[in-house]
């Protein structure tokens, strides 16, 4: 689990990330991607209102020092065969994902030529971005629907192959805001091998090829990690009964702090970069 990463770098944001005053986060996808040089491509794969969203972003990209980019939409897996579309990835240093809906992205790129560049430039040293449903869809499993502020019960949560690229995790957005600590929980029960990655709003992991990954942002990042569980029963209750959990892991953390995948343990304020 988690040993095969690339030499790319993954920012994997937790959704309504800051536009209009530090940019904190996606000013840190500009530093990684080669800031004035980077080679940008938003892909607004996730959103039907497509057009509206890329400008959008386009805007925010071009204003803190991006001049090479451009938007790519992928309306149909046709489009995502076309090696047009896959000359435009694999030329890119970074590619970003907007939100909407993460189904769209798997279910529209999934096998496509496309989508097997975008992996081969991650495992070259792009970076790839994702906010919101952009972020979801990163894992190998992903949460695709589920009810937020409730307790976990075992229909509290449905879950989808993602796109694969972090394995080991499953990953879920606009946390403390939509109150989706019960879905995050539940989907940890169902496979306790994972980890559960929330992440706040305006909030950020920043993966790095070594499998340790920083905090960015305003707000918090909570992670499950059920590997110790000792009692669940999550495989005899009813859709509508509580899921019973005892001895789950929980971490907090804020910007500055990090966490080692490979050794499932919390890091301290330090330098991630290196």
């Amino acid at each position: 689990m988690l040993e095969d990463y690339g030499k790319g770098t993954l920012i994997i944001i937790g959704g309504a990330e800051d536009k209009k005053r530090e940019c904190t986060i996606l000013r840190k996808v500009v530093e990684l991607a080669g800031g004035s040089k980077a080679r940008l491509v938003i892909l607004t794969t996730a959103t039907e209102r497509s057009a509206e969203v890329g400008q959008e972003y386009a805007k925010i990209f071009r204003r803190l020092g991006v001049e090479d980019l451009e938007i790519l939409d992928i309306p149909d897996r046709e489009m995502g065969q076309k090696e047009s579309a896959v000359q435009i990835v694999e030329k890119a240093g970074a590619i970003f994902f907007t939100g909407g809906d993460q189904l769209r992205i798997t279910s529209l790129l999934g096998g496509t030529a496309l989508d097997e560049a975008l992996h081969r430039v991650y495992k070259c040293g792009a970076v790839v971005a994702g906010t919101s449903a952009g972020a979801s869809a990163m894992s190998a499993t992903m949460i695709v629907e589920g009810e937020g502020q409730e307790a976990p019960k075992q229909n509290t949560v449905k879950m989808a192959p993602g796109m694969g690229l972090l394995d080991g995790v499953v990953i879920d957005q606009h946390f403390a805001q939509r109150g989706r600590l019960g879905r995050l929980l539940t989907a940890v029960a169902q496979n306790p091998c994972i980890l559960g990655i929330g992440l706040d709003e305006d909030t950020a992991i920043v993966v790095y090829s070594s499998g340790d990954f920083e905090v960015i942002g305003s707000q918090t990042v909570t992670i499950i990690d059920g590997e110790e569980i000792k009692h669940t029963n999550v495989s005899e209750i009813q859709p509508n009964q509580g899921l019973a959990l005892t001895d789950v892991k929980l971490h907090v953390l804020p910007a500055g702090y990090g966490y080692s995948l490979q050794k499932r343990r919390p890091l301290e304020q330090r330098r991630f970069a290196e």
